[in-house]
């Protein structure tokens, strides 16, 4: 019988002699490295937790207005200026990086419902309680009168809830009642279109199809328009009312809607039957959304005096940002530099956060640069470690957004326990699934 023993030649590890350096086996190609794994997963973990440290995304406020703020308007040809209105009436006119006020002017007696730029940034429009559409010239700095006259005034037969400017032309959209399509050289609208409705509440101007529109409304609806049409072109119903909504800046066919329902949902405009995908996580109406430039992201503002930004694709929201004093959200904007988010709210109140909590504001020297895509590179190669994961999900929220989410969780358990028992109670084929994305719109009309 032939048997094999474990041998080793002396000469492969023992030193000739005592003045000899020990042999150390390596392997330098790092792609086979033993112990590469374990490495990066440790530079991974350590960069995800040194992100929550540094994540602090409150950068400032502009403070200077009476009432709460009700609406807000950035300039489309410059990061630096912001239009922010109030219930007071009162319109004022910011320098962001200063975060200084440059001019404050009272447009209106009563609430201010809407802010516009025109779509070179020359002129802005503004509506209120007071019936009301006035046309303002931007260089009111250059105004040497307290209290400067605008450029046009129109009186409406109602109160107008909402403006919205074209991108590309000299048209304006304005809804309350009806929706009315005004030429910026006329004092009466050139188009009315009406579906029957109540009230309108939000409308919004394709930036894409330009002359596409889409309005939300109080029967719960979402009205799509077209200004070269003479009627709507097709309306859809959903559960609960819709706040407001926003187009996708770089696919003409999405949008998403703020609902009273705490969620938002976005939709395709080429199937209207059930939303894309459904984004929760606030625990009270949303009352406002905005796109970011790069139409990826959306920043919401709910009525639980919290901002989330969620990913377009996603159902969770990545970050929830709140202070101690902020109440109500009620107005929100997403910079047209992709750096910051704007969020008026019921405290009287314009605040200036960060779109990504972790980034280091200022100039970068090469070397941080080439750190900080290192450390992104390494915590999307483990981001689905559960340890790496937990971390970088967690966020501390208020108290009370805490317990209603709880809350939340055990209404919806219950609500789907409940189908589940009368599905396996019921004769097969009688009680059929169906998905929670295919409740939410009632009905299409056309």
């Amino acid at each position: 019988m032939k048997v094999k023993v474990i041998s080793r030649n002396p000469d492969h590890y023992l030193r000739e002699t005592k003045k000899d350096i020990h042999k150390v086996f390596r392997n330098y190609d790092a792609a086979q490295h033993p112990f590469e794994g374990a490495r990066e997963y440790v530079r991974a973990l350590n960069a995800t937790k040194l992100e929550r440290v540094f994540a602090k995304p409150f950068v400032g406020n502009l403070d200077g207005h009476k009432d709460g703020i009700s609406a807000l308007a950035k300039h489309p040809k410059s990061l630096s200026i912001l239009l922010s209105g109030s219930y007071d009436g009162e319109v004022k006119l910011w320098d962001v990086p200063n975060r200084e006020c440059m001019k404050s002017v009272l447009c209106h007696t009563g609430y201010v419902r809407g802010i516009a730029f025109s779509n070179d940034g020359s002129r802005f429009f503004t509506i209120g309680d007071d019936k009301a559409i006035k046309t303002w010239d931007s260089d009111l700095i250059d105004s040497d009168e307290d209290q400067p006259e605008p450029l046009n005034t129109i009186l409406g037969r109602t109160v107008i809830t909402s403006i919205s400017h074209n991108y590309e032309e000299s048209f304006f959209a304005t809804c309350g009642e009806i929706c009315q399509i005004w030429d910026e050289t006329r004092n009466s609208p050139i188009k009315k279109l009406q579906w029957g409705v109540d009230t309108l509440y939000d409308i919004k101007y394709n930036p894409v199809e330009t002359s596409m529109l889409a309005a939300c409304c109080s029967d719960r609806g979402i009205i799509f328009y077209d200004q070269r049409e003479v009627k709507p072109l097709r309306k859809i119903v959903m559960t609960l009312r819709p706040n407001q909504l926003a187009w996708n800046p770089m696919q003409a066919f999405y949008f998403t809607v703020a609902s009273e329902d705490y969620n938002l949902y976005t939709f395709d405009t080429r199937r209207l039957q059930n939303p894309l995908k459904i984004h929760g996580g606030h625990v009270s109406a949303v009352t406002c959304v905005d796109y970011a430039p790069t139409g990826r992201e959306f920043v919401a503002g709910s009525y639980d005096k919290t901002v989330r930004i969620f990913d377009s694709h996603k159902a969770n929201s990545r970050e929830v940002y709140h202070t101690k004093r902020m109440q109500h959200v009620t107005c929100v904007g997403w910079s047209l530099d992709n750096k910051y988010i704007y969020s008026g709210s019921d405290e009287m109140n314009i605040r200036l956060w960060k779109a990504r909590a972790a980034e280091k504001l200022g100039a970068l020297q090469p070397r941080e640069k080439q750190a900080f895509k290192y450390n992104d590179a390494l915590k999307e190669k483990f981001a689905a470690h559960p340890q790496i994961r937990r971390i970088a999900q967690h966020r501390h929220v208020p108290k009370m957004v805490y317990k209603e989410r709880l809350k939340l969780q055990l209404v919806k358990q219950k609500i789907k326990r409940k189908e589940e028992n009368v599905r396996q109670n019921s004769k097969p084929g009688k009680v059929p699934y169906v998905p929670e994305a295919k409740k939410k719109v009632l009905r299409e009309e056309k």
